[in-house]
């Protein structure tokens, strides 16, 4: 009964899933879930995907966690089920979209987000046949990968192109909420500023005091915030704020030339609008995709290990985006920064 009870969870969930990419794609947002998971015929792994909040369509560490699948389903003749996030959910629904998954027999299970680490910590309990990665994550268990990032080391790289850029010596930061996930960004993106000239002012501003909808799914707060930072000055702001940060690309399409964005996680001037792309600078590269496809395929070889799995920059895990050849006046001495960081002497913090 248990399990037929799941099944159907499993199949709420996936409708309800797909109407709400659905939607998204309707406003240019990502594909749905059927054109990613439909192909059921696969041999290799059966990938279950939970997403954080803004789920597929957020142009950043969701939409890279998909494509990290995709490249399963090419290259391992992987299969898949697609599961997202509500806003403002209970954290009894993760643990339940976990177990769905794990029932109804994926394997491996990969969790987007460190909102899921507590959840995972408890379901791979249940489930010690199965193994489980989390983005960001942090936890603990004989079946559990974390896949974690040096993102510091990528956004003081573009802390850097910020500080070599700016003509007001003035530039800002969104973030989507304080603490251990965001604050490396905040602190990377300020002392690459500072390592061009301490004098460059940078003013932060934040979206939420929790990792919630409101921190990154909230495009309306970011508009709110980018708008002050731009009024008080600033000519260029970093976003580390998931879906939300599309609000700054919105309202920094409307500034005129030399007044620029920078995009977190993928290369966002990739996925921009033609008017957005305009003011793209660069993007802090966090190569989620890189990490879920690895994990994938060491699930494949019987080769995963529990614990944290570290992409850095000498691991080419993280750094930053060219699109667009705004940098391309800068960028030998933005590489210059780049050595020193994956030789080792130089260190990007990871707190404020």
């Amino acid at each position: 009964m248990r399990h037929t009870t799941k099944l159907a969870a499993l199949a709420v969930t996936v409708a309800l899933l797909v109407a709400g990419c659905a939607k998204k794609e309707d406003t240019g947002g990502a594909a749905t879930s059927d054109e990613l998971c439909a192909d059921k015929s696969g041999a290799g792994p059966k990938i279950g995907l939970a997403y954080d909040i803004g789920g597929r369509g957020d142009h950043s560490f969701n939409d890279l966690a998909a494509a990290g699948v995709k490249k399963s389903l090419d290259e391992l003749d992987a299969t898949c089920e697609e599961s997202e996030a509500s806003a403002q959910e209970p954290d009894s629904a993760k643990e339940e979209r976990l177990r769905t998954l794990a029932e109804a027999g994926f394997n491996p299970i990969v969790a987007v987000g460190f909102v899921y680490t507590e959840e995972v910590n408890k379901v791979a309990k249940e489930y010690p046949d199965k193994k489980f990665a989390v983005v960001d994550g942090f936890a603990e268990g004989p079946n559990i990968t974390n896949l974690v990032f040096s993102v510091e080391q990528g956004s003081f790289l573009v802390g850097v192109a910020a500080g070599l850029k700016t003509k007001a010596k003035h530039v800002g930061f969104i973030g989507g909420a304080r603490g251990p996930i965001i604050d490396p960004f905040a602190a990377g993106y300020k002392a690459g500023v500072a390592a061009v000239d301490p004098s460059i002012k940078v003013d932060m501003k934040w979206l939420s005091d929790k990792g919630d909808d409101k921190a990154f799914a909230n495009p309306s707060g970011a508009k709110t915030a980018a708008t002050a930072l731009y009024d008080a000055g600033a000519d260029i702001v970093f976003h580390a704020s998931g879906l939300s940060g599309g609000g700054l690309f919105d309202v920094v399409s409307t500034k005129p030339d030399g007044i620029w964005a920078i995009g977190v996680d993928s290369d966002q001037y990739q996925t921009a609008t033609p008017e957005q792309q305009k003011h793209i600078l660069t993007s802090s590269l966090k190569k989620v995709d890189v990490a879920v496809f690895d994990f994938a395929k060491a699930f494949k070889d019987g080769t995963t290990k529990p614990g944290y799995d570290l992409y850095d920059i000498k691991r080419d895990g993280v750094g930053y985006a060219t699109s667009g050849g705004f940098l391309d006046d800068v960028t030998s001495k933005i590489d210059e920064y780049k050595a020193k960081l994956v030789s080792g002497d130089l260190k990007a913090p990871s707190k404020l």
